[in-house]
C-alpha cells in the first residue's frame, strides 16, 4: 500500500522499468533498464494524461538506460547490460545522438562508439557531454569530455583517469578488477564532480577542458561497503559556505553491512572536503537488509534546500539540507511494488521547472508527483 507524507500523485505513466528520467519543456526522456526497451519519449505537459511520442529498442544483451536532453538534442548511452547477458560480439557501446526538435519524430544523427562495454552514465549541457566510457588500454571506465558542436561528428576534448587505470601506459592498479572506475561526472561551472564507484569521488578542474586537473577526492569504501553513485554540487551557498551531496548506491554489499546512505560535504575549501552530516531512512541504520533497500541517488540538478532522492525500496525521500550538519527527511512517497515485484525499486528522480517530481521504478512505471 502506498505510503506518503507531504507528496501526492499527480499522474502515472505505465512503461517498462527505467534507469533515468529527464523532463524538459514538458517532454520526458526515459532510458529503460533492459532490452528490448531502449528509450521512450513521452509528452508530460498534462501530468494526468501522459502520451507516448516515440520509442526505440535495443538488442538483447545491451541497454540504453540513460537519457539526457539539451539544445534540441537527445543523447542516450549504449552499453552492454551486465544483468541480461546476450551475444554482444558485434556490439559497439558508446552514445546515440538524436535531433529531437520535433520530439514526436526524433531523427538519428550518429552513434559515437568506444571500446569495451560502452558508456554507463553521463551529463550533457547542450554542447558538451561529460561521460564515463570504457576505453581500450584502461582498467574500468574513465572520465571523458566530448564536444557536440557538430552533433553528427562528436569530438573528444579531454579525458582524465585515476592513476593506475592506464594499464597500457604501464600503470598498475592497486584495487581489484574495475572497482575504482568513473560512474559519472556532473558539471557545475568549471568543475566536474565525479563519482568513482568503490573509489569514492573526485573534484576536477576543467577550466582547460583538454587537461582536467585533480583537485581533491575522498573514499570511505572501506570501511563502508557500498559504492559511490553520485557527487552532486549544491549550486548555492548555505550560511556562506559551499556544499556537495554524495550518495552511495545500495548494491554489492554483504547483507549484514550497513545499507547505503547520503553524505553532506563542506567543500568551501575544495582541496579539503569535510563530511559534516549524513542521513539514513529510519529503520535502515543497521545491517541485515537485502541489497537495493537503501539509497540510490538524489536529483542531479538541485533547485532548493529540499532535495528529492530515489531511495530504492523506500521510494521517494525529500531531504531538507538547509542545516547541512543535520539533514532531515520532510516528505516521502513510497509507491506500491510493480506487478510481480515484492518491493518498489525507485531508480531515478527528476524535478522539472514546474516543481513536479518524476520517480521511475526500475521494474515498471513512472510516478508523477507533487509536493503538498
Amino acid at each position: 500500500m502506498v505510503s506518503a507524507k507531504g507528496v501526492k500523485r499527480a499522474g502515472f505513466f505505465d512503461c517498462d522499468g527505467g534507469g533515468q528520467i529527464v523532463v524538459e519543456n514538458g517532454i520526458g526522456y526515459i532510458g529503460h533498464i533492459h532490452s528490448p526497451s531502449g528509450t521512450t519519449i513521452v509528452d508530460l505537459k498534462d501530468p494526468k494524461n501522459p502520451k507516448q511520442l516515440a520509442h526505440f529498442q535495443m538488442a538483447p544483451g545491451t541497454h540504453s538506460h540513460k537519457a539526457r536532453y539539451g539544445n534540441g538534442l537527445m543523447v542516450i548511452n549504449h552499453e552492454v547490460d551486465p544483468a541480461k547477458p546476450g551475444d554482444t560480439s558485434t556490439f559497439k557501446g558508446g552514445l546515440g545522438i538524436f535531433d529531437v526538435s520535433n520530439p514526436a519524430k526524433p531523427r538519428h544523427l550518429t552513434d559515437w562508439q568506444t571500446e569495451g562495454s560502452g558508456v554507463h552514465r553521463f551529463d550533457f549541457d547542450g554542447r558538451y557531454v561529460y561521460c564515463s566510457p570504457t576505453v581500450e588500454g584502461y582498467r574500468g571506465n574513465i572520465v571523458m569530455i566530448l564536444d557536440l558542436k557538430n552533433p553528427e561528428k562528436p569530438e573528444e576534448v579531454g579525458r582524465w583517469w585515476n592513476p593506475g587505470q592506464w594499464t597500457a601506459g604501464g600503470e598498475t592498479p592497486t584495487w581489484k578488477a574495475a572497482d575504482t572506475r568513473c560512474h559519472h561526472p556532473l558539471r557545475l561551472g568549471n568543475r566536474l564532480y565525479v563519482s568513482y564507484w568503490q573509489g569514492g569521488f573526485r573534484i576536477l578542474d576543467i577550466e582547460d577542458m583538454s587537461k582536467p586537473k585533480f583537485i581533491s577526492g575522498m573514499d570511505w569504501s572501506p570501511p563502508f561497503a557500498c559504492p559511490t553513485h553520485s557527487c552532486v554540487p549544491v549550486p548555492f551557498e548555505i550560511f556562506g559556505r559551499k556544499f556537495a551531496i554524495v550518495a552511495d548506491e545500495d548494491v554489492q554489499r554483504p547483507e549484514t553491512a550497513l545499507p547505503a546512505f547520503m553524505w553532506m560535504l563542506d567543500i568551501t575549501v575544495e582541496t579539503n572536503p569535510v563530511v559534516v552530516g549524513t542521513y539514513q531512512v529510519e529503520g535502515l541504520d543497521h545491517g541485515n537488509h537485502p541489497n537495493n533497500t537503501g539509497c540510490h541517488q538524489p536529483v542531479e540538478k538541485i533547485k532548493g534546500t529540499e532535495v528529492p532522492f530515489a531511495w530504492f525500496a523506500q521510494g521517494l525521500r525529500i531531504i531538507d539540507i538547509s542545516h547541512p550538519h543535520t539533514p532531515k527527511e520532510v516528505a516521502h512517497y513510497q509507491p506500491d511494488p510493480a506487478p510481480g515485484a515484492k518491493r518498489c525499486s525507485s531508480n531515478d528522480v527528476y524535478q522539472d521547472e514546474r516543481g513536479l517530481i518524476y520517480l521511475i521504478d526500475r521494474v515498471r512505471g513512472l510516478e508523477i508527483l507533487e509536493r503538498t
